[in-house]
This record gives C-alpha cells, sequence and structure tokens, in this order.
C-alpha cells in the first residue's frame, strides 16, 4: 500500500514540474498592469496587437434578453477596458453578431473594440457568404480576427483545404476584410495539433481550464506548440462550459469562479473569452482580472489536489467526448441527425 505522504509529495513534484515547463507565470506574455478603469492587455501572439485579458463572449451576450441591456453591458465593457470581443456566425441564428452589430455602432465604439468572429463554412462559397453575412450584421467593413469555428471533427482540417474555405479566407485577407486568421475547437488536442499544420494561424481558441490538467489537456498539448510557433493561445470554457454565467464546474462546485479564472489566466494565454450576461457578471470578472495574481506554488497544488479525483474522467468536459456540445450546424454540416449525436 503506498505510503499517502509519499503519493501527495510525488503529485505536487510532478504538477509543479508540469507547471515549469508551460511557463504558467503570465509575464510570459509580457501583461502589462491594469488601471483603475481599465484591464491589463496581452500580446496576441506574433500579430504586434494587445488584447484585454478577458474577452466578451459572443453567444452570452446574445443570450441577454433584453436588447438594451445587452448594449449597456457591452458599453460597460468597453469603457472599463474590456476591449476584445467576441462572435460566432451561428450564435443564435445570427442574433449575437446583430445585437453587437448594434451595440458598436453607437457612437463609433467599434473603433475601440478588437472584434473577432467565426466562419461556421468549410466551402469557399459557404465561408464567402459567412463573411458577408457577419460584415453585415456587425456593421463593420473588415473583421480583426476571423476564426474557424469548431474545428471538432478529425476531417475539418482536411476540409477547409480540400474544400476552399483557406484560400477563400486567404483572399479575404487580402482584401482587407480580413486582419487576422484562426480557428477554434473544444474536442481534441490532436485535431488541434493537426489543424496547427495547416497554414501559418495568428490565433488558436481552445478549452483552458483546471480539469483540462488531467483530462484530454488542450494546455499541456496544444498551448506550448502555439506558443513555440508564435500563434496566440485563446482561453475558454474556464467554468466547465454551459448557458449560464455560472458555469458546470462552480454548479457542480469543482471549483469557485475565482479560483477557475485565476486558473485560466495563469497559463500562457493571449486572453480568456468568458461568458457576460449582466452587469453584476461584468464587475466580477473585472474585479477578478484586475486584482489577478498567478496561482503558484502551494496554492496552484492544493487546487490541482482538490480537482484530480473529479477531472481525469472527463466528466466535467464531456464536451470532448460527446457530440451533444457541438454546434447544430455543425451536426449537420458532417451529416449527423439527432440520433447519430445522442447514440439511439
Amino acid at each position: 500500500m503506498s505510503n499517502p505522504v509519499n503519493s501527495r509529495r510525488e503529485f505536487l513534484h510532478t504538477t509543479l514540474v508540469g507547471a515549469a515547463v508551460l511557463g504558467l507565470a503570465p509575464n510570459v506574455l509580457g501583461t502589462d498592469e491594469g488601471k483603475a478603469k481599465g484591464l491589463p492587455t496581452r500580446a496576441l501572439g506574433k500579430t504586434g496587437e494587445r488584447v484585454s485579458v478577458l474577452c466578451l463572449g459572443g453567444w452570452h451576450i446574445g443570450a441577454v434578453k433584453d436588447e438594451k441591456e445587452a448594449i449597456r453591458i457591452m458599453h460597460a465593457a468597453i469603457d472599463e477596458g474590456l476591449t476584445f470581443f467576441d462572435n460566432a456566425w451561428d450564435y443564435h441564428d445570427g442574433g449575437s453578431e446583430a445585437i453587437m452589430g448594434k451595440g458598436l455602432a453607437i457612437d463609433n465604439k467599434r473603433a475601440k473594440v478588437f472584434l473577432m468572429t467565426k466562419n461556421c463554412a468549410r466551402d469557399a462559397k459557404g465561408t464567402r457568404q459567412h463573411l458577408e453575412d457577419s460584415l453585415r450584421r456587425l456593421q463593420t467593413d473588415h473583421l480583426d480576427l476571423w476564426q474557424f469555428h469548431e474545428i471538432n471533427y478529425d476531417n475539418d482540417p482536411d476540409w477547409i483545404l480540400e474544400q476552399g474555405a483557406l484560400s477563400e479566407a486567404l483572399k479575404a485577407q487580402k482584401e482587407g476584410k480580413v486582419r487576422y486568421l484562426g480557428f477554434t475547437g473544444h474536442k481534441s488536442p490532436h485535431i488541434h495539433l493537426k489543424m496547427l499544420g495547416r497554414h501559418t494561424w495568428d490565433t488558436v481558441q481552445m478549452p483552458i481550464n483546471v480539469c483540462d490538467y488531467f483530462y484530454r489537456s488542450f494546455t499541456h498539448l496544444v498551448v506550448p506548440e502555439a506558443f513555440k510557433a508564435g500563434i496566440a493561445p485563446i482561453g475558454m470554457k474556464s467554468l466547465g462550459g454551459g448557458s449560464d454565467h455560472q458555469g458546470r464546474l462552480v454548479a457542480a462546485k469543482v471549483c469557485t469562479v475565482n479560483e477557475a479564472l485565476r486558473y485560466a489566466l495563469s497559463q500562457p494565454i493571449a486572453s480568456l473569452v468568458t461568458g457576460i450576461d449582466s452587469m453584476e457578471v461584468l464587475q466580477q470578472n473585472l474585479k477578478i482580472a484586475r486584482e489577478f495574481q498567478p496561482l503558484q506554488g502551494e496554492e496552484l497544488q492544493e487546487l490541482l489536489s482538490k480537482v484530480k479525483l473529479v477531472a481525469g474522467d472527463g466528466r466535467h468536459e464531456r464536451f470532448k467526448s460527446t457530440q451533444l456540445f457541438d454546434g447544430v450546424y455543425h451536426q449537420r454540416q458532417h451529416g449527423l441527425t439527432k440520433a447519430d449525436v445522442e447514440g439511439t
């Protein structure tokens, strides 16, 4: 029978070595100091841009029932220094882009924002259509960052080349309609690694949370490769995903919001996409980011030790092991029926 003291000592050694390899301290990214009304910023990979350490998630802003309140939240975020905005062509059937576009059109708020949205198509024609739809809805003539959305299936990296999506995106970039290109996904680090080899990307977005440390880890496998290549890692699902702002990890008492966000921000990522659907959540997340101190040493190891038993089997990250959490558009794109997805 193993000695519990020795087992704990071995665990601490392993995780400390892992933390050192990953470069958990945020100064790896050149984080600057946040002001009383402002947020720290980090370098966006090799682009020469700097973005706020928090990114306002487009799905959640589109879920706010009152349009005026959604716009008020976006304007408050900009005024507070949260100026990196996320969206996607398929969020709420285009509703998220439409409401964000309305908000950014007021008083030329668009000029203050680093605006990102995502392309769901894999073919050239669809890619062009998604771009024109997004530009129209967002009421802008260009995107600062355009990412291929949900690279979740093993053949997605092949499709974007074979069906013409990447070549069309590169044309849009030459036309000045898109400044930077990247991709996202929540399924497999190995699919991300395959996609990294398809193009010299500017960004790559992936789940970054404390359970990911132990299960099919993007943190261990993808972040170091992206960082070495000068590709900016962008984090998401720091609370484990979910349709409300609380997130699965907090609801299941795996960790607190503060622990979840601090852990994610302690990774060498350029920014963390967070779901903000109320002024309360906005102020909560701003406070955590402004007071941020990296999780390290004993404090980090205590958190990792606490979550280890419920993290390794993937129970809190089922978006990695099932198709249930993939966008409906992408399920249909791959010919999957409801019965296929649910395994019935």
